[in-house]
């Protein structure tokens, strides 16, 4: 397979004089937007020129992002340019708003899927949500940039969505790794045989065990880790070794909480400066715990890997392909005066996600708890009511159960 561009064949010295180049106008770019006045005050632009320059700057994390956004909406001075310039606003859970374009790759996903084999002739059934988060047009963008057509499903009316996709002749997926098994077990209900025979998926772990489903199905399923914040952070090729880091961000591993980098190999907090033009976000803290994978893929590209999305080094948690945050959690017990405390367990049932929300409380409606869920999570789960005192005292409020090895 041929490759998406030049710049994944890039030498080391290549791309370390292509990044002593751009980072400085980067970092340039960023001390002329209003977010960053005080933390990047007196550094000198010219002299940040490898990722080892960035780590004597401020790590950028969402909580400060969303504090910035409260008193500048609706990006907080981050960007290059009003609210109004932009194709696209999009809402994601805190609230934290992020800016979309349109232009070529703007979101950099079609570089994935290149790797992942998708391209002219295909159409893609992108069960990415539309609705006010960015990931169902983050991966139309890649679609288009590689010349796909896109059948823009989004999740439910899985029967609607079988019918779709063999009627449209749909040859590939796009969504969380877990729908496309719902999807093709309705097609399986209803007698009917799909073309998916490519899968690109992001937005929760792909477990071994679902890709070898995929396989024994004849579908090639590959993961993407990416952000509503950054786009595409890193992709998996077709050697399957690990995730290798896009060509326009940097990324480092740290120790979680700090911006200090872990020794080579080591698990740690993945921080990310982002080359966009239009949004500059310098060393912004995923909250994802990686580590570097080292060596070169065999697939030719040359760029850094990563092992690929290892945990949070927070208590959020990727549920279902959406985040679940302490705050959430405790937004929920302050819903309704009678619940001491709640939290939130995160498990598997065969290859999907589910969710139990633990409930103290000395009763209440199960209902009316059901319906809080699904108003502060953005999430269905099941409720369990237990009697006050009942629930671990040790600190955590989301527990994720699922094991990824």
């Amino acid at each position: 397979m041929t490759h998406f561009d030049t710049l994944e064949t890039r030498s080391d010295d290549e791309r370390a004089a292509d990044l002593a180049r751009s980072l400085p106008e980067q970092i340039a770019r960023a001390q002329s937007a209003s977010g960053y006045v005080e933390s990047l005050a007196g550094v000198d632009a010219t002299a940040i020129r490898s990722a080892g320059d960035l780590v004597g700057l401020p790590v950028l994390r969402k909580s400060e992002l969303s504090r910035a956004q409260s008193e500048s909406a609706p990006f907080g001075g981050f960007t290059a340019k009003p609210a109004a310039g932009f194709a696209h606003i999009f809402q994601s859970p805190g609230p934290i708003y992020e800016p979309g374009g349109v232009d070529h790759d703007w979101w950099r996903m079609g570089r994935f899927l290149h790797a992942a084999g998708i391209g002219q002739g295909d159409i893609v059934h992108n069960c990415f949500g539309y609705h006010l988060t960015p990931a169902g047009m983050i991966f139309e963008n890649g679609a288009r940039a590689v010349g796909a057509a896109v059948l823009p499903a989004g999740t439910g009316q899985t029967e609607l969505q079988v019918n779709a996709a063999r009627d449209i002749g749909c040859t590939a997926y796009a969504g969380t790794p877990d729908y496309l098994k719902v999807i093709l077990d309705k097609a399986d209900e209803m007698g009917v045989t799909l073309k998916i025979s490519k899968a690109a998926v992001g937005g929760g772990a792909l477990f071994p065990s679902l890709r070898q489903e995929y396989a024994d199905r004849g579908i090639t399923c590959l993961q993407s880790y990416a952000t509503a914040d950054l786009g595409n952070i890193a992709y998996e090729s077709p050697a399957m070794e690990g995730m290798i880091v896009d060509e326009h961000v940097i990324v480092e591993i740290v120790t979680p909480g700090t911006g200090t980098p872990v020794a080579p190999g080591e698990v740690g907090e993945v921080v990310v400066t982002s080359l966009n033009p239009d949004y500059a976000l310098i060393r912004f803290a995923t909250g994802d715990l990686s580590a570097v994978l080292p060596g070169v893929s065999p697939c030719g590209r040359t760029n850094m890997r990563i092992k690929g999305w290892m945990g949070r080094a927070d208590q959020t948690t990727k549920i279902k392909g959406m985040f679940v945050r302490p705050e959430q959690v405790a937004a929920l017990v302050d819903k309704h005066d009678e619940i001491v405390k709640a939290r939130v367990i995160a498990s598997r049932q065969g290859e999907m996600d589910t969710m139990t929300v633990q409930i103290e409380s000395p009763g209440g409606d199960d209902m009316s708890y059901a319906k809080s869920v699904v108003e502060v999570l953005k999430l269905k789960g099941a409720i369990e009511v237990v009697a006050p005192g009942s629930l671990p005292k040790d600190g955590l409020v989301i527990e994720d159960q699922r094991v990824y090895d």
